[in-house]
């Protein structure tokens, strides 16, 4: 395969679509031809993100102008419920779909209607899509004609659990995740929890009474395990920009195993998780801007708990990075193509 591959992006206006026009401004094979916006239609891109100034002249169009029909890939960077009422049209043209929503993540569309307060309206889809995890489900990607992207929680923790779930080594009824995240991952929205002078010199937990991530993290979970799953998953929001940190604590009933060559084996050939030397810990600054997950295995004080670190980016690993993952494996490119450039310091 060579030349350009055509490309639309559904809703850009979020900081998640900035992030794919970021990444995809550099990408040797991927061309974007279209970008829509109601709100924004006819305005340039780069009029309302100027970083993408001298990368991306397009103006935003409104969805039915934008001949995403006449596209090969279209992502779809919008809020839930968006993708549901235009990707079976877009899957019939032969047009093959990323969507960075959850519309499809869940395969179980009634739990799906539970926690996203919505009817689901495509429940064939669901069952068809393909959960967009690279490490786990690579071959599936490759033939996908529809990828769910995972969420960017979901993406820190099944990384980290994974390993350990595989090799049958934890209690899996007992796991827990705690985890912080920057503000961008509320979204791009004029909300007063998001301003400056809320989230500045504070750290908050929400959504412990249940969030809507933690199905998708349980049934990812339960594909690796022999054994049910159960997680308890809290989430906070933490004081910066971008980046995810997840603390994973397990129950050992095998404190024999050594547990850093269990990681380093099973992400060796993984382009995309990175492996820190044993007593290290990952920074969400040694992954800003990229499409890595870093983690570290530790064992405290030699019990039998496991305790994982498990750091990303959430708009790039965690969100349109992991999309263009999946872009490449879809297209038969190699995998980290156009996603190889090192973190941002400072």
């Amino acid at each position: 395969m060579s030349g350009k591959i055509r490309a639309g992006i559904v809703g850009g206006t979020g900081y998640t679509g900035v992030e794919l026009l970021r990444l995809a401004a550099l990408h040797p094979r991927l061309e974007v031809r279209a970008i829509t916006s109601r709100a924004e239609a006819g305005l340039r891109v780069d009029r309302l993100f100027p970083n993408l100034r001298g990368h991306c002249e397009l103006a935003f169009q409104a969805p039915e102008d934008a001949g995403l029909e006449d596209c090969e890939v279209v992502f779809f960077a919008t809020p839930h419920a968006v993708a549901l009422a235009s990707a079976p049209r877009l899957l019939a043209a032969g047009v093959r779909v990323i969507d960075l929503s959850a519309d499809f993540r869940l395969r179980d569309v009634a739990v799906w209607e539970k926690w996203y307060a919505h009817p689901h309206g495509a429940p064939e889809l669901a069952a068809q899509a393909v959960y967009g995890l690279p490490e786990v489900n690579r071959a599936a990607i490759a033939s996908a004609r529809l990828v769910a992207v995972p969420g960017c929680y979901p993406t820190a923790v099944q990384l980290g659990f994974l390993p350990l779930l595989e090799a049958g080594l934890v209690d899996s009824s007992r796991l827990i995740a705690s985890a912080a995240s920057g503000v961008s991952g509320a979204g791009r929205q004029a909300k007063v929890d998001n301003l400056l002078t809320e989230v500045h010199d504070s750290l908050k937990a929400y959504g412990v009474a249940g969030h809507r991530h933690l199905p998708e993290i349980e049934q990812g979970l339960q594909q690796l395990s022999a054994t049910p799953v159960q997680l308890t998953f809290v989430p906070h929001l933490a004081p910066m920009i971008r980046g995810i940190h997840a603390t994973l604590f397990a129950t050992l009933n095998d404190c024999t195993v050594d547990l850093q060559a269990l990681f380093e084996a099973r992400y060796r050939n993984e382009p995309a998780v990175d492996v820190l030397p044993a007593g290290e810990h990952p920074q969400t600054r040694s992954v800003r801007g990229t499409n890595l997950c870093r983690l570290a295995v530790h064992r405290p004080v030699d019990r039998d708990t496991v305790v994982v670190l498990s750091v990303i980016d959430n708009l790039v690993k965690g969100a349109a990075g992991q999309a263009l993952q999946n872009f490449n494996i879809m297209f038969g490119l190699p995998e980290q193509t156009g996603l190889d450039a090192p973190a941002l310091l400072p």
